[in-house]
């Protein structure tokens, strides 16, 4: 499973649609579908290696123990959340593109691999991977918050503490992504984009 190449659909394979020759990225793709049906602490590693199509051997052929799995997963999510935020980076020059590119590409991520976003919103990292970052510090959020920093520093938005003005803008976006995983909201996240935005920057606009 690349999760660097194309976040919103290759992390969207079944372990199942992996290629066979490619067993690392079976198991990373087990590990993500059993840690977000069942959490971290009721997988084993033989549940992965049944699920991943693989033999247990193969999974400690190329990982430590489980919590190298979901090391991998967690590392490989971010990375490739990063990789889109750079690209969204590159793709738009202003503040206000550039957040609102990232509210779409959320919500299609969203769309098209729930699995993941629900791993990287819901699962207690800091429970068994203590020596990584909290989602919330990690590289994909400081780039949101350098979106937001930029926009402030160029007048497109006022002046305020930066992680007010960014918990502004996407604080109600992640909201209905919480909501879409928990089957409260119904219809597909795009559909409420325009909605959301424009109150996310009304609020803080220059």
């Amino acid at each position: 499973m690349n999760v660097h190449s194309n976040l919103g659909t290759t992390m969207a394979r079944t372990p199942a649609a992996v290629p066979p020759g490619q067993i690392r990225e079976r198991i990373i793709a087990a590990a993500l579908q059993l840690f977000t049906q069942h959490g971290y602490f009721s997988t084993s590693v033989p549940d992965m290696a049944r699920t991943a199509q693989v033999s247990v051997g193969s999974i400690y052929h190329h990982f430590k123990d489980k919590e190298d799995v979901a090391r991998a997963l967690y590392l490989g999510l971010t990375e490739g959340l990063q990789e889109e935020l750079a690209r969204i980076g590159q793709d738009h020059k202003t503040a206000h593109d550039r957040c609102r590119a990232v509210m779409v590409m959320l919500f299609k991520l969203t769309e098209s691999n729930r699995e993941a976003m629900d791993f990287m919103l819901y699962a207690k990292h800091r429970d068994f991977l203590p020596s990584e970052r909290p989602v919330c510090s990690s590289k994909p959020f400081e780039t949101m918050r350098e979106f937001v920093q930029d926009g402030m520093t160029h007048g497109e938005i006022r002046q305020m503490d930066v992680m007010v003005a960014t918990s502004c803008l996407f604080g109600g976006a992640i909201r209905l992504i919480t909501a879409r995983l928990d089957g409260v909201l119904a219809e597909p996240l795009p559909e409420r984009l325009d909605a959301v935005w424009e109150c996310a920057w009304r609020g803080v606009t220059a």
